[in-house]
């Protein structure tokens, strides 16, 4: 079924009848999220995007400029809520580019740390070709042997007294590595726990891990630890790198976007040319009130400023002072009753 709005010309009155239905196509508006250019036309006559209030008050004066006008002005407001919507998409663009641009050269720095560790252990201990395995003279300090027993032993015993407070203790040496434990904190519901992690240390300051840090009982493999951890450099290496390829895929497009210029520039400014140019010839047709164009009829004039006879329409003639009389309260002759 249609449903027609209808107005009388030059009245406003049928607006008043057509509100109710106007705000119920604002809620709509709102509820089906139809504000592409994110805008919304105060009173629009329909849900599509039809005149708002100033519209419709053109329409009902019957100047076509003041229509037009009206026309314009919506047509600005919606480019530019476009243009900051665009800036704005922008200067998010630009804020992930600048991210993923710091997080790449972070990536980057840590592979170049990584990188020199790995080439250093290459260096000074390459691994045998035949079973794959590096040499480890560990070393711990206050022990002089290289007994794998007496060295999984010391550790054991590190790890059961040692209390860092947080802080790192270097207790040996894997080339020139250092190997330290850190005591750290956890709560177990309200009980404090302490727990050693062992770690060596790159020639960068890298802390490397084995295990999450922490010792095997068996000294064979608590021994093995340190090496176990320099040997993670190459996957460490690879996961950054991957890193650095997904985010480098982004990177071209926000870039684009960045260095792009939004191409409705042209269209705003010459919308605000014609508006200018409406308004001008809008207020040429205004006039003021009380205001007359020069060279207009007298006679015309002095008709209205005459008195009609039988007219109780008195002219806005030029005042004249005038002496008025005094004015005298005469008593009435008999006393006034109240009239029940």
């Amino acid at each position: 079924m249609d449903c027609y709005i209808y107005a009388v010309e030059k009245s406003l009155d049928s607006y008043k009848f057509n509100l109710l239905h106007n705000k119920q196509v604002f809620i709509n508006q709102l509820k089906s999220r139809n504000l592409a250019a994110r805008t919304i036309d105060e009173g629009a006559i329909d849900e599509n995007g039809g005149g708002n209030f100033s519209e419709y008050v053109a329409i009902l004066s019957g100047n076509n400029d003041l229509l037009e006008k009206a026309k314009l002005d919506k047509k600005l407001a919606v480019l530019e809520s476009e243009r900051q919507a665009y800036h704005r998409n922008k200067g998010n663009a630009k804020g992930k580019l600048n991210e993923k641009t710091s997080e790449i050269e972070k990536n980057n720095v840590f592979i170049g740390r990584f990188t020199k560790d790995w080439e250093y252990l290459n260096k000074v201990a390459p691994a045998n070709a035949e079973t794959g395995l590096r040499p480890n003279p560990l070393k711990l300090d206050g022990v002089d042997s290289d007994n794998i027993e007496i060295l999984g032993n010391r550790l054991a015993a590190i790890n059961q007294k040692a209390r860092t407070e947080d802080d790192y203790m270097k207790i040996g040496t894997l080339f020139d590595f250092r190997i330290l434990v850190r005591t750290e904190k956890s709560y177990d519901g309200d009980t404090q726990v302490l727990h050693n992690k062992f770690m060596v240390e790159g020639l960068d300051g890298i802390k490397y891990t084995y295990n999450n840090g922490y010792i095997a009982k068996e000294p064979k493999l608590a021994v093995m630890n340190f090496i176990n951890a320099l040997e993670r450099i190459p996957a460490m290496i690879e996961k950054r790198e991957k890193e650095n390829a997904e985010l480098s895929k982004d990177i071209p497009i926000l870039r684009e976007i960045v260095a792009a210029t939004w191409p409705k520039d042209a269209e705003i400014k010459q919308l605000g040319e014609e508006l200018a140019s409406l308004n001008r010839k809008i207020q040429l047709t205004l006039k003021p009130v009380g205001l007359h164009e020069e060279g207009k009829d007298e006679k015309a004039e002095m008709e209205k400023q005459r008195m009609v006879s039988g007219s109780d329409v008195i002219p806005n003639l030029p005042r004249q002072v005038k002496h008025v009389p005094s004015m005298v309260i005469v008593s009435p002759a008999k006393e006034l009753k109240k009239i029940s």
